[in-house]
C-alpha cells in the first residue's frame, strides 16, 4: 500500500483531499493504487459528518468566539473535533482486492481489527466498541466513517493521543445519536486519550496497512476544485 503523508493548510483543504483521493481513484480504478494518508491540523476544528445538524450538534458561539473553524466531510457518523493531538488517517481500499469490503460490517471489521490488534501489540487493552468506534475501558480512544464509490472506498478517523478533552467538551454539545455503550456519558466521560506518541501510532497505523512505499503526488487541482465548488460554501456546511 502506498502512504501520503500530507496535512494540507486549511481545514477545508485537509477534508476535500480525502474525498480527491476517492474520486481520483474511481476515475482511474484500472491503475490506482490503495493508499494511507496521515495528516494532523495546526489547530483545533470541528468537523461534522456529512448529515450531521449543526446547530444541535456544536457549540457555534463557542468556536466563533475562539477561532474554531467548523467544517464537514463527505462521509458519515458523528460529528468530531480534532487538531493538535489528533492523528488522521485515510485508507483507500479497492474491492477488486477485497471484495468483501462492499458488506459495510466487513469493511468496519477490517479495518478496526488492523488498527486494534497493532494497538494490543503496543500493549493497549483495546476492543471493537458500537459501529466503528475503538476503546479501552469502555472510553472511546478512536473515531471512524467510510465513504464508498463503485470501485473504492475510503475509511478514515481519529486517534487521540493529546488533545484537550475539555476542548471537545467546550466545542461539541451532546450528540443527538448515540452508540449503545456510551451510556448518555458526557464527552469528558466518555473519551479517552491513548498513552502513546505521535510516532508511536503512526508507526502503528503504517504497520496496520502495511504501507510503507511513500507516495507524493496527490490530486492538487481535484482538491481546489473541491473547496471552492463544495467545502467552502455555506450551503455544503449547513447541509442535512
Amino acid at each position: 500500500m502506498k502512504l501520503l503523508e500530507l496535512t494540507c493548510d486549511t481545514p477545508n483543504e485537509n477534508l476535500a483531499l480525502d474525498e480527491a483521493i476517492l474520486e481520483s481513484a474511481e476515475a482511474d480504478h484500472q491503475s490506482a493504487n490503495e493508499l494511507l494518508r496521515l495528516w494532523e491540523p495546526a489547530a483545533p476544528m470541528v468537523v461534522l459528518g456529512r448529515s450531521s445538524p449543526i446547530e444541535q450538534e456544536v457549540d457555534l458561539d463557542f468556536c466563533a468566539a475562539n477561532n474554531i473553524q467548523v467544517t464537514r466531510r463527505s462521509s458519515g457518523g458523528q460529528t468530531i473535533v480534532t487538531g493538535p493531538g489528533c492523528l488522521m488517517y485515510c485508507v483507500l481500499l479497492s474491492y477488486e482486492k477485497r471484495p468483501q469490503l462492499r458488506m459495510l460490517d466487513q469493511a468496519h471489521r477490517f479495518v478496526m481489527s488492523a488498527i486494534g490488534e497493532q494497538l494490543k501489540r503496543m500493549g493497549a487493552e483495546v476492543e471493537i466498541r458500537g459501529t466503528s468506534d475503538l476503546a479501552i475501558d469502555g472510553k472511546k480512544i478512536s473515531g471512524n466513517s467510510l465513504r464508498c464509490k463503485r470501485n473504492f472506498l475510503i475509511y478514515h478517523g481519529t486517534l487521540l493521543y493529546g488533545l484537550s478533552i475539555d476542548l471537545i467538551s467546550q466545542c461539541l454539545q451532546n450528540p443527538i445519536r448515540q452508540p449503545e455503550y456510551r451510556a448518555q456519558r458526557s464527552h469528558a466521560d466518555f473519551l479517552q486519550l491513548l498513552d502513546y506518541s505521535k510516532t508511536q501510532l503512526r508507526d502503528c497505523l503504517l504497520n496496520a496497512f502495511r504501507a510503507n512505499d511513500v507516495q507524493t503526488q496527490w490530486p492538487h487541482e481535484l482538491t481546489r476544485h473541491l473547496v471552492k465548488t463544495k467545502y467552502s460554501t455555506r450551503q455544503w456546511l449547513h447541509a442535512r
